[in-house]
């Protein structure tokens, strides 16, 4: 059964968004071109997504479904207008083109020579548009000995070394993340390039190509990890739910439920023994008595924690950790997660209506302008929903020239 959600609060009524006046053509698919420009569409530019006329972006048709609607395509493609084009036909690729040519920004990350093939790639439509930015999101980048290859979200995972940093220790070869967070990172890293490019368009009036990669995205989410190696010449390795930095940082067991639990530094320890658990004695104990003692006696401290969590609940020690400004949380399930009054109070979750399914469920970016608020969120578009209307406002087709599009299969 579906939880219950809110409506969506209403932005103020009038008030402008962050990005306006910006026209996006997404050519992009799957997860790290569309939900770079979901970012971009919730702050307010027009995103118009192009996709396969019959077929649409494959993301629709990944599971769980929501009556004949992806999950998956429901989340990606909020605040976009839906076009229906035969990329593969003369006059889809015209219509294509003039579309281009009304754009500020381009986004594409179709396997390496496609846009060429079709005429519709950075220098072809530069030169009628030289403003135009243009967004090419690929695995390993577009030129070079592996342009070609194709890359998924786990892929980078794995080649990144990020798979070989989670995990159990004592287990090989270590364990990939189940959310897709390289394509998410990519996404952030291109939404945030073409935001750049659009800034620097507005000093120098020039647009220009913008690129980015799954693999370069994944080598940063190691965080210091990749500049560690560098500097050493040794690999890190995994360190579990444990910290290599500091001590007890891990997920422990209470009685009624997991917790995680990160003492950073000294005072944070201090302030765990002494307020959370009743415990002045351990606070200054020898062997604990700084971030190195705790670290070289580890194992000692991380049992002696564990036993003591597991003689009370949950929520019992949380509301001490939380009290005496210790960082600790509930290991929470994802449907635990979205429940919690935690995320419930910030909005993030909504309901919103959707043209042939009623409603479907919402999760709103972290973010909020006190000026410029969010757009309003759209459900995603059902496939081609939008095809007549922005060919007739934006390129000024008439009723009769879409229609002649329409019988030769222009639009599937």
């Amino acid at each position: 059964m579906r939880p219950e959600l809110p409506p969506v609060r209403p932005r103020p009524a009038g008030s402008e968004t962050p990005l306006r006046d910006l026209r996006i053509v997404d050519f992009s698919h799957f997860i790290a071109g569309p939900y770079a420009t979901l970012i971009l569409a919730d702050m307010g530019a027009e995103v118009i997504k192009i996709e396969t006329a019959g077929q649409g972006d494959s993301f629709r048709q990944y599971p769980p479904q929501l009556g004949d609607q992806g999950v998956p395509y429901l989340w990606v493609n909020r605040n976009k207008q839906s076009v229906a084009l035969d990329l593969k036909s003369d006059e889809g690729r015209r219509v294509a083109l003039e579309l281009i040519a009304k754009a500020d920004v381009v986004v594409e990350n179709f396997s390496t020579g496609v846009m060429e093939r079709l005429g519709l790639d950075y220098a072809t439509v530069s030169r009628d548009n030289p403003g135009l930015i243009y967004c090419s999101i690929s695995s390993y980048g577009r030129s070079g000995p592996y342009a070609d290859r194709v890359g998924f979200d786990p892929i980078v995972q794995a080649e990144s070394g990020f798979i070989s940093m989670n995990g159990d220790p004592a287990l090989q070869p270590g364990y990939r993340a189940g959310p897709s967070i390289m394509d998410i990172a990519t996404a952030m890293m291109s939404a945030n390039a073409i935001l750049g490019a659009y800034v620097a368009r507005q000093r120098t009036g020039k647009g220009q190509m913008v690129e980015t990669t799954m693999i370069e995205s994944a080598v940063n989410m190691l965080g210091n990890f990749s500049l560690a190696y560098l500097a050493t010449g040794t690999s890190p390795t995994r360190f579990g739910n444990t910290q290599a930095t500091a001590a007890p940082v891990g997920a422990f067991e209470t009685a009624t439920g997991p917790l995680y639990l990160a003492c950073a530094n000294d005072r944070v320890f201090q302030r765990f023994a002494r307020d959370v658990l009743d415990d002045p004695e351990m606070a200054e104990y020898p062997a604990y008595a700084s971030s190195a003692k705790r670290r070289e006696n580890q194992k000692q401290l991380m049992t002696e924690v564990g036993r003591r969590l597991k003689l009370h609940d949950r929520e019992t020690w949380l509301a001490r950790m939380h009290a005496a400004g210790v960082a600790g949380g509930a290991i929470r399930t994802v449907g635990e997660a979205m429940d919690a009054p935690e995320i419930r109070a910030l909005g993030l979750l909504s309901e919103i209506p959707h043209p042939t399914l009623g409603s479907i469920p919402n999760v709103g970016l972290p973010m909020h302008f006190s000026g410029t608020p969010l757009a309003d969120p759209v459900a995603a578009p059902v496939l081609g929903a939008d095809t007549e209307k922005v060919l007739r406002d934006l390129l000024g087709y008439d009723a009769a020239h879409v229609a002649r599009l329409r019988e030769r299969g222009i639009f599937g």
